[in-house]
């Protein structure tokens, strides 16, 4: 089986960190956000992943390398000259998702985050027949979102709403599709929206089913849902795989400490909290639902909340860092200095607090 994952763009919601890398290589619970969706392909048999991008295909596919290797999967870029919104990209990738053996092939948004269950996914597309399988997850307040609504009983998708002002469901798309080689020749190669055009086509045809997606969804191309996201993530591992989280007198709640860490004396960290391979935290320091990512450094007594450490970044003896603060790359808060949502880009020295949230250039 085949999958394409939609990179698309530049990450702009989550600079400062995408000045660094594309969006998918950003850590998320200690690893790239695209390898949490590439190693779930990869359990259900999937062999090659087309990654549909228009910008830096280098950088993700020399990243990518090391992984195809290990997890013994072909990754493959398909690139956009101009953007083809989310349906195009299949038609400029057609040649790479037809291998003539008929099977359907998976679609992901490259910025969910989820439980993934695959498996599940292929036997419901097998078992109702239709052309295409849509995931929808359920939300509180559908009025922000498109709703599809759908047969309760079959799952067959009747139609969809875009931000409906009377209630007529719950269920949202959660970009993740399985889809049927024939869907391919619905597409041109133009600018087009699978979700606008292709999809409600195929459901006039009455072959257009949905799946509740069990478990936990987030899109987390934003750094607040990218906190919530993490939250979400460390709950679920709490439930299938709790020997991979941290536990400890100083750990409090779900906290996911990769093994090359350092942790000093007298910490307590957690709850939502994920410390990246190489990262140091000296004694003393408070952290709860915060993300440090590979090679930071927090030194004593220092207290981050709410907050993502970018890559080797360093946050000083005292500092409280809070309310959304983001250091991108190479960030330097130096001692005792306060940041109130900082947005701070790359290679940048912290000298005098942040005292309201502001892009620190």
């Amino acid at each position: 089986m085949k999958a394409l994952i939609l990179v698309g763009g530049f990450g702009t919601r989550l600079r400062p960190l995408t000045l660094s890398v594309p969006k998918p290589l950003v850590d998320f619970g200690n690893k790239p956000m695209i390898l949490h969706q590439i190693e779930a392909l990869k359990e259900v048999g999937v062999t090659e992943v087309v990654l549909a991008i228009n910008y830096q295909p280098e950088v993700m596919l020399n990243f990518l390398k090391d992984f195809e290797s290990k997890l013994g999967i072909k990754i493959t870029c398909s690139q956009e000259t101009e953007p083809l919104g989310t349906a195009g990209p299949l038609a400029l990738a057609r040649d790479k998702l037809l291998d003539g053996s008929g099977d359907p092939f998976f679609v992901l948004n490259s910025d969910v985050i989820s439980e993934y269950p695959f498996a599940e996914l292929i036997q419901f597309h097998k078992a109702h027949g239709g052309e295409a399988t849509i995931m929808v997850t359920k939300v509180d307040e559908p009025s922000k979102y498109g709703v599809v609504v759908m047969e309760e009983g079959t799952g067959k998708v009747e139609r969809f709403v875009e931000k409906p002002k009377v209630f007529v469901g719950n269920k949202i798309n959660a970009g993740i599709y399985l889809l049927n080689p024939s869907v391919l020749e619905r597409i041109e190669l133009k600018p087009t929206s699978i979700e606008k055009e292709v999809f409600p086509r195929i459901a006039a045809d009455a072959g257009l089913f949905a799946m509740v997606l069990p478990g936990f969804w987030m899109d987390i191309g934003q750094p607040r849902d990218y906190i919530t996201g993490l939250r979400l993530y460390l709950d679920s591992l709490r439930k299938k795989a709790p020997a991979r989280l941290a536990s400890g007198a100083h750990v409090l709640g779900n906290v996911l400490v990769h093994e090359t860490a350092v942790i000093g004396e007298g910490c307590l960290i957690g709850p939502d909290v994920a410390v990246g391979p190489g990262c140091v935290v000296e004694a003393g320091v408070r952290l709860s639902r915060c993300t440090v990512m590979r090679g930071a450094r927090v030194k004593q007594h220092a207290c981050v909340s709410s907050s993502i450490i970018g890559w080797h970044s360093t946050v000083g003896k005292w500092a409280r860092v809070e309310n959304m603060t983001i250091l991108g790359e190479d960030v330097h808060v130096c001692d005792e200095i306060y940041s109130n949502g900082g947005v701070v880009l790359p290679h940048k020295e912290i000298k005098s607090s942040i005292l309201k949230p502001e892009i620190v250039m």
